[in-house]
């Protein structure tokens, strides 16, 4: 459809409203998708879990969005970004609002876990609009050599909303039940969306920054090799953090044995620490245009920092210590999701950017139902340094996909 040319001053300063509600959206999100699961030990005993029951209704919203990532994605390429958005947030409220009502325990009545699995994969399944759509927009709004900032700050919004969930969800859980827990994800993706329909639209490629930097690509994103590597070297390396995000509430609560508080802090800590370092890292990597170099550094890192935590759960150090450990490999294995996913959206060109990254999204997605059931089995059948060392050997597994192409030259304007 064709759309009035945008003067050039309002161009520049509505990419950074586009910036900022695409970033707000993902905070949304990341509230949902990497608070709930800080709520561990409240599901344990509102919905009177085991351990199996507990990792499968921790990973069926990850399940949700593995099944919808590719599919959102190449829907913001074909309608535009702001249509999947609104379409996205506007069903995940109502279906949070629905949980509100049959979905969560009150008044002595718990409900059947069915209805708690399906209201929370059909969650992720709508939610899956947002990371693909959120990020394409961004690729047309913003110039190669702006992308890596760009994108780091809009995956902030992970770790942001993992940290505000950490404070918030748990504390609203437990004093006022998991129907206020649901009905205030429900406002805030309402809230979301209205920022959405105020502030992105769908640019024509004269008025953005892409037009004359960033061709088209002449195949999809589907076929392209290098994207195939690089979005399954992102998917293996969040496979750590998700173990991290899913069940670092109660391995300090039963292996360490800290404090609420404690655990709080490191929880709030890791997020914040991953926020800052991802900021960083896209700067520093744009200036720099060595974000492979990174890739690798940040991969190598969390194994040595999981291998660490593994030795000194094994050994018994004090619980303040695993706390602390804890959130630094939480850091580690969080901090290069920006500089991964611009990478991932230069080499798939701005209009296959939305394909790609729900490709990618759609392989994170799968990992992220896949972990909690991992982890089950391997606390139980070995103990929780197992369960640290098998998350170092995982991240060791993603150096050879971030190196295949290091001679790939990163498309960068000074």
């Amino acid at each position: 459809m064709p759309q009035n040319p945008i003067p050039h001053a309002n161009a520049s300063s509505l990419r950074w409203k586009v910036l900022a509600a695409g970033t707000l959206a993902n905070v949304a999100f990341s509230i949902i998708v990497n608070g709930f699961p800080m709520t561990a030990i409240q599901l344990r005993t509102g919905y009177g879990l085991d351990a199996w029951s507990l990792g499968l209704m921790l990973g069926m919203m990850g399940l949700g969005v593995a099944i919808s990532e590719l599919p959102w994605g190449m829907l913001a390429d074909h309608w535009g970004d702001r249509p999947v958005l609104l379409l996205g947030l506007g069903g995940s409220a109502l279906v949070l609002a629905c949980m509100t009502v049959w979905g969560a325990p009150h008044s002595g009545h718990t409900p059947g876990l069915a209805l708690v699995y399906a209201g929370l994969l059909v969650t992720g399944l709508l939610g899956g609009s947002v990371n693909g759509a959120s990020g394409r927009a961004i690729m047309h709004w913003f110039a190669p050599g702006e992308r890596g900032l760009a994108m780091s700050i809009r995956q902030t919004a992970v770790p942001m909303g993992g940290a505000l969930g950490a404070l918030l969800l748990p504390r609203i859980a437990a004093s006022a039940g998991f129907d206020a827990m649901f009905a205030f994800l429900a406002v805030i993706c309402v809230l979301c969306a209205g920022l959405v329909w105020l502030w992105i639209i769908n640019p024509p490629d004269a008025d953005t920054p892409t037009a004359a930097q960033d061709h088209p690509r002449s195949f999809s994103a589907l076929k392209n090799t290098l994207v195939w590597q690089i979005a399954c070297g992102i998917a293996i390396l969040c496979a750590p953090q998700f173990a991290v995000l899913s069940f670092g509430t109660v391995f300090l609560h039963d292996a360490a044995q800290v404090s609420s508080a404690a655990i709080t802090t490191a929880m709030v800590t890791l997020q914040v620490g991953a926020m800052v370092l991802r900021i960083w890292s896209g700067r520093w990597t744009d200036r720099h245009g060595n974000r492979i170099g990174f890739l690798r550094w940040c991969a190598a890192l969390s194994a040595l920092s999981f291998v660490a935590l593994a030795a000194a759960q094994a050994v018994h150090l004090p619980g303040v210590m695993l706390a602390v450990m804890l959130a630094v490999s939480g850091v580690c294995v969080s901090a290069w999701h920006g500089v991964a996913y611009a990478e991932l959206a230069t080499q798939a060109g701005a209009t296959q950017a939305g394909t790609a990254l729900g490709l990618c999204n759609t392989l994170v997605f799968v990992a992220n139902f896949l972990v909690p059931q991992a982890v089950v089995k391997v606390q139980e059948r070995i103990d929780w340094s197992g369960v640290w060392l098998l998350c170092g050997g995982v991240a060791l597994l993603a150096l050879p996909l971030v190196s295949a192409h290091v001679r790939v030259k990163t498309r960068l304007v000074a």
